[in-house]
């Protein structure tokens, strides 16, 4: 794909591995060759990555960077085409691909309905859900003796506590799932994609007629008869779709890496374990906080666009070129973690990340992510006290995914069940 914008030749180009292999080893590449570099993504679309965290953390902030990918000069001249498997992360209709009064606009229903206070009115239901996943573990023991807990714990509960909080029937969960996966994997084919993205409008539009029919407890219902203070408020029904599209992927996809790469962390590192086992319950938060800096769930998150020509570290990014920020990566940046930002530790001083974003697109639901991680790990350790990781963490396979930050699979013993 030819790349119209003009070169410099002091940005080296770098290709990204679209299936994740190892994600921390590329970040640290791409922050030795500068604190700018160019990105080439599969398909030869080429985007901009800041490897800094700091210059990372101003430029999202920046007013004049945005989200709305009407901007983005490549796609406005066809240079990327419209099924490319990846464009479902950046084309969407909602406060995600929005900037100023439009992204206050489709933001606002959001903050009335999607609260801290909803969020923490479900944490009774969240229990029952760990209860029973958890009494449902030894039950999927393979014959070799082991189970895989991401596949039986940590991605059934969140799937479960999103949909159930935004209304998606039971027997939707599945394909929900299995859609996602399609536009998160970096293995899609363009006819998978477009075939996606189509069953996925169909399954929203049928959810809405029966939530219009029959209004229930839940965030379709609210915001489907929300008005809004203001007239403009009212989501459209693609707005709507396009919202809870992503809330479904967001509120599920970051829990289920954020439980499997606590765990993964805490049994590759005995010490550590130990220390929360010797805590309080607040030693779990600490844990949940170095696992969203040191292994964060999203690996890279595209794109914003200049609405003007911008300058980073000396580098000029052109007005309407995409830039791809690398969030993982930039949470283990030496220059704010210092030489052993590649050590996880759950007593290190530096507590703040930027494991949800930042700047005014920053993400909306690090509370619900955040419960979901203390009802999930807590009673997981305390339930199998022998936990241990069934294979060598290098067979581990990540997850093939420019976004998603995680293995496939995370198979362990559970050892002799306490109860």
């Amino acid at each position: 794909m030819t790349d119209t914008t003009l070169e410099q030749p002091t940005v080296p180009l770098f290709p990204i591995d679209p299936l994740g292999t190892d994600r921390h080893g590329e970040a640290a590449q791409m922050r030795d060759l500068g604190p700018v570099v160019r990105a080439v993504l599969p398909g030869g679309v080429r985007m901009w990555v800041v490897t800094d965290y700091t210059l990372l953390a101003e430029l999202t902030a920046d007013p004049r960077v945005g989200r709305d990918w009407r901007n983005w000069t490549a796609l406005r001249r066809g240079e990327v085409p419209d099924d490319w498997p990846l464009l479902g992360m950046i084309r969407l209709n909602n406060l995600m691909a929005r900037d100023g009064a439009e992204h206050r606009r489709l933001r606002r229903p959001l903050t009335r309905h999607f609260t801290r206070a909803r969020v923490e009115r479900m944490a009774p239901r969240i229990d029952q859900i760990v209860a029973t996943m958890l009494d449902d573990l030894p039950r999927q023991v393979a014959a070799d003796g082991t189970v895989d807990l991401r596949r039986h714990y940590a991605y059934p509960f969140p799937m479960q506590v999103i949909c159930e909080l935004i209304g998606v029937p039971e027997q939707w969960w599945a394909r929900f799932r299995a859609l996602i996966d399609t536009v998160i994997r970096a293995d899609t084919t363009a006819e998978q994609f477009v075939a996606a993205q189509q069953e996925r409008h169909e399954l929203f539009q049928r959810l809405f007629a029966m939530r219009r029919a029959e209004p229930a407890d839940d965030l379709t219902s609210a915001l489907l008869t929300d008005d809004g203070d203001e007239a403009e408020d009212a989501f459209t029904d693609e707005e709507l779709e396009d919202t809870l599209w992503t809330l479904i992927g967001a509120g599920h996809e970051t829990s289920i890496s954020l439980i499997v790469n606590a765990t993964r962390a805490l049994l590759t590192h005995p010490e550590q374990l130990a220390m929360v086992r010797a805590g309080d319950r607040g030693t779990w938060g600490q844990v949940i906080e170095e696992t969203l800096r040191w292994d964060s769930p999203v690996g890279n998150f595209p794109a914003r666009f200049p609405t003007e020509d911008v300058t980073v570290a000396g580098v000029t990014i052109p007005k309407g070129d995409a830039i791809l920020a690398p969030w993982s990566g930039v949470n283990r940046d030496p220059q704010q973690y210092g030489e052993t930002a590649d050590r996880f530790d759950i007593t290190r001083p530096v507590k703040r990340h930027l494991a949800f974003g930042s700047g005014p697109h920053v993400c909306i639901g690090p509370a619900l992510a955040r419960l979901e991680g203390m009802a999930a790990l807590p009673p997981l350790f305390a339930r199998y006290p022998e936990l241990r990781l069934a294979v060598d963490p290098a067979e581990l396979t990540a997850v093939p995914s420019i976004f998603s930050n995680s293995v496939t699979g995370l198979p362990v013993h559970l050892g002799p069940e306490q109860r």
